[in-house]
């Protein structure tokens, strides 16, 4: 997956890898009493009455974080990849070059473990050897720009080439912050006994790894709490994640001649022609102020523990591929953060690894068996119909003029939609790949990453590029693209199937594409026009309602709570909130357009509408271990499966009414306090 092009879209309809599923046999009870709790109003709880049975019988397995229906999915989908990667890595056959070939020697050295553990940390010794004879703060600089075009490291700060939001026919070079390590600055922040346990679980890390490196123990020891405070100086100067919402804050324009003036200590047309994007007169800066406070710790921090913080991000970057004592160091660091029991098994991490790496070539062999013309030509329809269904909403808003109307229709008319996989296929030429050397593919694999990344500037903006991988289960939306994208590997139950009945459908893969049509109607998404381009399009007077609607919705989900005391963060999940409200409701709409949806004919015991709602629940049921439920309320966009579930249809009229929720049901909200927005 192209990080950098991943800093230009839209969260997904989830947070998730490879995934897929098997489509059901036409006998499959699509919605399964057997999974449900009708002991529970569906008023009361309707996460637990659509779906207490299921999470009574499915604990989160060992080598597991959570366990759901997504997780249901990945375990069907990465075994079946693992069936690909085998047969291509046993393939006698296969010939030089090909894509077969090619996936089959990249998995087939991830799983050489053997020459793996012989080799220790041999593939790293060259780099941090190298850092160790660094004696300035250029010869840092230096250092810290060839590890980016090596694919070795992203130290201090980060850097991709992407579309200019206000001239998106344009790829520019963009800064951002970064530098850190921890998931997100606040765990360097707080002082909380969570917040706590997870510095002293880094510091170890950061302790064993230099350790196993040959540093003597009390070196490393120091060096944990060197690494630590600096790393902590960054995260203060950083901005937080709801902050980083907003799409016109984080656009700062600079000339690099006033740029350098901000930050004195790095020249940047120096340090922009070393990581390979020379000639540049502006850059686009996402936070100034991170800049300016680390140009002040360059120059406060001795030139010895800016080596110490180099070297870590070497030794941190490769940790998890060398041998067992490192992969096992970096497990019991992710333990204090995720709470994950055992270890996930080698095949499953490689097979993962090789879809991160080379998902193109991967790609084209998973669609040849999991991804039928039939399921794109159904899901063509129901973007069509999911498009139909948004314009009517738009036209029935009561809150919006007919003129910012206008505007948001043009907008979603002008929606490109990818289904499937890309129609080009990335060749990845130039990348070598070799079956006797893991840990070099990995670095080929970063270092050609990074040059395809900066190869794009001067080029015109390529509209084919994907930012995930054909088995992804999975899909985006791109304000700079204004473009919708579904991967092969959501095409699946529960989401879709080409045996279930409309209900399901449109309650499942209906509500996902309508969440992504939602992102462009946002509170970030609707910043962008219908090219793309951030400008604003709205009446101040629309605007304003927009935005007392939103926080509205925001208030809705403060409420909610994890673990009995952690409130979700409903500014950090504002976008997905918006897009499973807005999704859910034209996914119903819809629905309400085919026949079934017409009609009040009961399968298995429930309406066409209790259908709907109960395939929408059944996506996001699911456990989750406590380390993790915490970890991703800092750091997670989408609020927590439970309140999915529930969140949207409280605001819906037609939920209450296909179960009959009442006044005095704990789920009741007052019509006039349903929040309606798209």
């Amino acid at each position: 997956m192209n990080k950098a092009f991943l800093n230009l879209i839209l969260s997904g309809i989830l947070v998730c890898g490879l995934q897929a599923s098997a489509q059901q046999s036409p006998a499959t009870k699509f919605i399964d009493q057997a999974n449900m709790d009708l002991s529970v109003r569906p008023g009361d709880n309707f996460y637990q009455y659509a779906s207490g049975t299921w999470i009574k019988k499915n604990p989160v397995p060992a080598k597991e974080t959570r366990w759901g229906s997504f997780n249901v999915l990945r375990d069907f989908n990465i075994n079946a990849v693992k069936t690909i990667l085998t047969e291509a890595a046993n393939n006698k056959n296969a010939h030089e070059g090909s894509v077969e070939k090619r996936v089959g020697d990249f998995y087939a050295a991830g799983m050489d473990s053997l020459t793996v553990e012989k080799l220790g940390f041999t593939p790293i010794k060259t780099d941090l050897q190298r850092i160790a004879e660094i004696n300035s703060l250029n010869g840092i600089l230096d250092e810290a720009a060839y590890m980016r075009i090596q694919g070795l490291a992203s130290p201090f700060f980060g850097f991709y080439v992407g579309q200019d939001r206000k001239n998106v026919n344009k790829n520019v070079p963009q800064l951002s912050q970064g530098g850190t390590s921890l998931p997100d600055r606040d765990y360097y922040l707080k002082s909380d006994p969570r917040s706590l346990k997870i510095q002293s679980a880094f510091k170890t890390y950061i302790t064993t790894l230099f350790t196993l490196t040959g540093t003597p123990a009390a070196e490393a020891k120091k060096n944990a709490e060197t690494i630590f405070s600096f790393e902590k100086a960054l995260a203060s100067a950083q901005m937080s994640r709801v902050e980083m919402r907003d799409p016109h804050k984080t656009y700062n324009k600079f000339t690099i001649a006033n740029f350098n003036r901000l930050t004195p200590a790095v020249n940047w047309t120096d340090m922009l022609a070393k990581i390979k994007a020379p000639g540049q007169d502006t850059v686009l800066v996402s936070v100034p102020t991170f800049f300016s406070s680390l140009n002040g710790l360059l120059t406060s921090t001795s030139v010895k523990d800016l080596k110490t913080y180099l070297q870590w991000n070497i030794l941190k970057n490769s940790a998890p591929y060398l041998s067992s004592p490192f992969v096992k160091a970096n497990f019991v660091y992710s333990q204090a953060l995720s709470g994950q029991k055992v270890q996930t098994p080698r095949w499953q991490r490689m097979s993962s690894l090789t879809d991160n790496n080379i998902g193109e070539l991967l790609g084209q062999l998973y669609v040849k068996t999991y991804f039928k013309p039939e399921a794109k030509a159904r899901m063509q329809v129901l973007v069509q119909n999911l498009r139909k269904a948004y314009a009517i909403r738009i036209n029935n808003l009561d809150w919006m003029s007919d003129a910012t109307k206008k505007k948001a229709l043009a907008k979603l008319n002008a929606f490109n939609t990818k289904i499937g996989y890309p129609d080009k296929w990335k060749s990845y030429e130039g990348l070598q790949i070799s079956r006797s050397s893991f840990f070099q593919n990995l670095r080929n694999a970063d270092k050609w990453s990074y040059n395809e990344m900066v190869s794009q500037l001067g080029k015109p903006v390529d509209r084919t590029r994907w930012g995930m991988t054909p088995p992804t289960v999975n899909a985006y939306y791109s304000p700079v693209m204004n473009e919708i994208v579904f991967p092969a590997g959501i095409l699946q139950f529960p989401f879709f199937d080409p045996n279930a009945d409309d209900a399901v459908n449109y309650g499942g893969i209906g509500a996902v594409i309508g969440h992504e049509m939602s992102h462009g109607f946002d509170d970030s998404g609707s910043q962008y026009d219908k090219d793309g381009t951030l400008r604003n399009w709205w009446t101040e007077e629309d605007l304003a309602k927009f935005k007392a609607k939103t926080k509205a919705l925001g208030e809705q989900f403060d409420a909610y709570t994890v673990l009995d005391t952690i409130h979700v963060n409903g500014k950090l999940t504002m976008g997905e909130n918006i897009g499973d409200l807005g999704g859910l409701n034209a996914a119903y709409e819809a629905f309400k357009m085919t026949k079934q949806g017409q009609s009040n004919e009961k399968i298995d015991g429930f309406s066409p509408d209790q259908r709907f709602f109960l395939s929408w629940a059944q996506v996001w049921r699911g456990n989750i271990l406590p380390e993790t439920a915490a970890q991703f309320i800092l750091t997670d966009p989408h609020s927590p499966g439970e309140y999915r579930t529930i969140g949207a249809p409280v605001n819906m009229d037609a939920w209450y009414k296909a179960f009959d929720v009442k006044p005095g049901d704990k789920l009741y909200k007052e019509p006039e306090d349903r929040i309606r927005i798209w």
